[in-house]
């Protein structure tokens, strides 16, 4: 299950998208408009921009801003930021791998063979979801 952190995240990043061009959103803004503690969004805006995928600017005028474009930031990237990996074990992951205890053999390994099949098909549909596709289906 996505954490609220994750998911105030991913509503911080949609409404930046909606707002892709335009200059730059405050904090105080974002906040209001997603239902989000402005406290709460501070840190995760924090974090974001430590991942590169936003920038501020401080003032009066300024805000926070995407640093690419929305159909570039996928819901993959969001989530490995706040969650870690998308893998449901870690011998089955690409980024965090580790090997199970329990294995004897990965390579032949039913638990390991079907669940990256799962794996594959969830990074798939993560990484097509992008923040225009969430801007569309709005």
């Amino acid at each position: 299950m996505m954490s609220k952190r994750c998911k105030y995240a991913l509503k911080a990043m949609v409404r930046l998208a909606r707002n892709y061009n335009q200059g730059f959103l405050s904090t105080n803004i974002i906040a209001q408009d997603e239902n989000i503690s402005k406290k709460f969004l501070e840190q995760i805006l924090l974090e974001l921009k430590r991942a590169k995928l936003v920038n501020s600017k401080q003032g009066n005028a300024g805000g926070y801003y995407l640093l690419k474009s929305p159909d570039e930031i996928s819901l993959a990237d969001i989530y490995r930021i706040f969650e870690g990996p998308i893998a449901l074990t870690p011998c089955i992951s690409l980024n965090f791998y580790e090997p199970c205890d329990d294995c004897l053999d990965e390579e032949t390994c039913y638990l390991r063979n079907e669940l990256i099949i799962v794996r594959e098909k969830t990074r798939k549909s993560m990484m097509e979801a992008t923040l225009t596709s969430f801007i569309k289906n709005s």
